[in-house]
């Protein structure tokens, strides 16, 4: 039987990219980060590297991948599903699904974009999956492959790996966050629905192009009148308008003041990151769970 494929797949979120940095010389963080009497792991051999891109991503997901290529010393190779020329993934998709928008209930975006052009990259091959669910994660299950050739291993989970180290790791490493945690906290397509209502007036302000592009993907069927959007409760051209966002960005604000009023001392993410650390602990505050367990890694 050949040796093991060793693969480690990229969100382009933190946790993925911190992982990847990790396994690329795990003796050096357990020193830095204090895990000792640990079972040896050594780096690994022949690591590859890839991200399934949809075609609607952030740029500053790409800026950030491209960043790590260059740490990692190896390519990150981009994994897509297949799609006319001149059209995205995701659109191509889009098409076939009859106009049909993903949602929490049917995520086919996540199995078509993600999943497929995984498994069939990685073929009958026997293959290691790593996957950066922490330690501090317990009842987050991610990818777990059903083919019998793929093992899904978790070195956090393994080494004891928290959401601190994971911010003491890219900020040592010199790699940071990406570009866009100053606004959003989780990585995947730039409409994607499990966006909170913050981080949607992040990507008009941000992207105020982009937030053009999401909300003429909603629509309302002229026979049914049934609306397709992005959230159940409110579509985007609702969202935009000024004194809606003045609103969000209020509420944002008073979870920012609750939680200043009632923390004991700076979290390690807001004495690393003061502009946007203890910001991303006031979104979590809006909505702690919601997030797809593939592509938020």
């Amino acid at each position: 039987m050949p040796e093991p494929r060793h693969v480690v797949a990229f969100s382009g979120g933190k946790d993925s990219s911190a992982l990847a940095i990790y396994l690329h010389d795990p003796e050096r963080w357990r020193r830095a980060l204090g895990k000792t009497g640990l079972p040896p792991r050594a780096p690994l051999e022949a690591p590859e590297y890839v991200f399934c891109d949809t075609g609607t991503e952030l740029e500053e997901t790409y800026d950030y991948l491209n960043r790590l290529e260059t740490y990692l010393g190896t390519p990150i190779q981009r994994l897509a599903a297949d799609a006319p020329p001149g059209e995205t993934p995701f659109d191509h998709y889009l098409k076939l699904y009859r106009g049909f928008l993903p949602s929490p209930q049917m995520r086919w975006c996540t199995r078509k974009l993600k999943l497929e052009p995984y498994e069939r990259h990685v073929g009958d091959d026997p293959v290691i999956s790593y996957v950066g669910i922490r330690a501090d994660e317990p009842d987050r299950v991610g990818y777990i492959s059903t083919k019998p050739t793929i093992q899904t291993v978790f070195p956090f989970k393994e080494d004891g790996i928290v959401k601190e180290d994971v911010y003491r790791i890219l900020e040592d490493s010199g790699m940071g966050r990406p570009a866009y945690y100053d606004w959003r906290s989780r990585s995947g397509c730039y409409f994607c629905f499990f966006q909170r209502r913050s981080e949607w007036v992040g990507l008009l302000e941000n992207h105020p192009e982009l937030f053009e592009r999401a909300m003429a993907y909603e629509r309302e069927d002229p026979e049914t009148g049934e609306r397709y959007t992005w959230g159940d409760a409110e579509p985007l051209v609702d969202l935009k308008q000024p004194e809606r966002v003045a609103q969000i960005k209020q509420r944002t604000a008073d979870r920012l003041a609750r939680l200043e009023q009632t923390r004991v001392g700076p979290t390690l993410l807001a004495q690393l990151f003061p502009e946007s650390g203890l910001l991303d602990e006031a979104r979590d505050l809006e909505d702690p769970d919601a997030g797809c367990s593939i592509c938020h890694l």
